[in-house]
């Protein structure tokens, strides 16, 4: 893997990361920019203790533009996008439109490939792992940021979860804090690790492979389950055997062994509703939206070792047509309603697995 960092004209980092070692990256970024002007403001709810971003400068974003005008296309003669080269592997770049940024934290756009009409579950195992060593390689640098908490890589996928741009990509987040639902884990695993003298993390795994019918995939380094009280219609939550607190910790068989497990899941969602798996959807069915979310330790807390790093995957889609909306329950009490059992979820999962 070779790793060429540059500048975009409006002075914002880009780095490729390419797959060959003798790849050459010298294209210049040819655009009129102005440098970035954000208006990024991080307040305190102090009723609920959490807090908001307001970014106000993001209203003015590029939305739905054409395929021919895609911002994260490579450039070509006459239509200079945000990636001046023609072609690429992988790149991240700080986005252009940031909800956080300078002392309240970071934002940055992680390109998966160069092909506007690909998603990730047609990648190769080996463009998987060079997305992987992307966000391994973005953790350890953001981590040396002092405006960064915690990091948190993922990809939101189809307009139903609100995505405004249609090539495939996902975002990288530097908070300056740790997240509301990172201190809810916190504060469960201090809590178990007072009573019980175990990790929580750990027992949840144990229990889950010790039940069975939640389990999606089992496989050497990494596990798959439908969480026993999974909020979404279809969640898998994806985990190292090997407790480790971030990306960076990963060892080279957990390495190794998630692009394929990865992209498996990824397939598997795409065919829950489309009827090859089983034939219980329609066939028309457009690919299944969804959100892929790794959740890292913060950087700060006091023992990082007892966090378990794993990716959370969900679906807002509950059935053929339909979506699961965070209506009064969740959205004004945060308690969520799942209309989808997870052992029958997990179930189907393991129902539409490759043949």
């Amino acid at each position: 893997m070779k790793k060429t960092a540059t500048r975009l004209a409006d002075g914002r980092e880009l780095i490729y990361y390419d797959a060959r070692d003798d790849a050459v990256r010298d294209a210049v970024d040819p655009r009129p920019l102005d440098p970035i002007a954000t208006s990024s403001e991080i307040r305190h709810d102090r009723l609920l203790g959490d807090s908001v971003a307001v970014a106000s400068h993001r209203q003015g974003r590029t939305y739905h533009p054409p395929a021919d005008e895609c911002p994260l296309c490579p450039s070509r003669e006459g239509r200079h996008s945000e990636i001046p080269a023609a072609d690429y592997d992988v790149v991240v770049f700080e986005n252009r439109f940031p909800s956080l940024a300078g002392d309240s934290g970071r934002c940055e756009v992680v390109c998966f490939t160069s092909d506007h009409d690909a998603s990730f579950a047609d990648l190769t195992v080996e463009q998987a792992a060079l997305v992987l060593t992307a966000w391994t390689d973005r953790t350890a640098e953001l981590a040396q940021l002092p405006s960064v908490e915690q990091v948190f890589c993922f990809e939101n996928r189809g307009k139903e979860i609100g995505v405004t741009l249609g090539h495939p990509h996902g975002q990288i987040y530097g908070y300056p804090f740790t997240t509301p639902r990172t201190q809810l884990m916190l504060r469960s695993l201090a809590e178990h690790r007072e009573r019980t003298g175990r990790n929580l993390f750990d027992d949840v795994i144990a229990d889950e492979r010790a039940d069975g019918r939640r389990v999606v995939m089992d496989g050497e380094h990494w596990i798959a389950f439908v969480p026993y009280a999974a909020h979404w219609p279809y969640e898998v939550h994806l985990y190292p055997k090997r407790r480790v607190p971030d990306l960076r910790d990963l060892d080279e068989g957990a390495r190794t062994e998630f692009p394929q497990m990865y992209l498996e899941l990824l397939k598997r969602f795409d065919r829950i509703f489309d009827g090859r798996g089983g034939g219980k959807e329609g066939a028309d069915e457009p690919p299944t939206p969804y959100i892929a979310a790794w959740h890292q330790a913060p950087f700060s807390i006091a023992d990082r070792g007892e966090f378990a790093l794993h990716l959370e995957l969900f679906t807002i889609r509950r059935t053929s047509g339909k979506l699961k909306f965070l209506a009064g329950s969740e959205s004004g009490m945060n308690v969520f309603i799942n209309d989808v059992p997870p052992e029958a979820a997990a179930e189907r999962l393991r129902e539409v697995a490759s043949k």
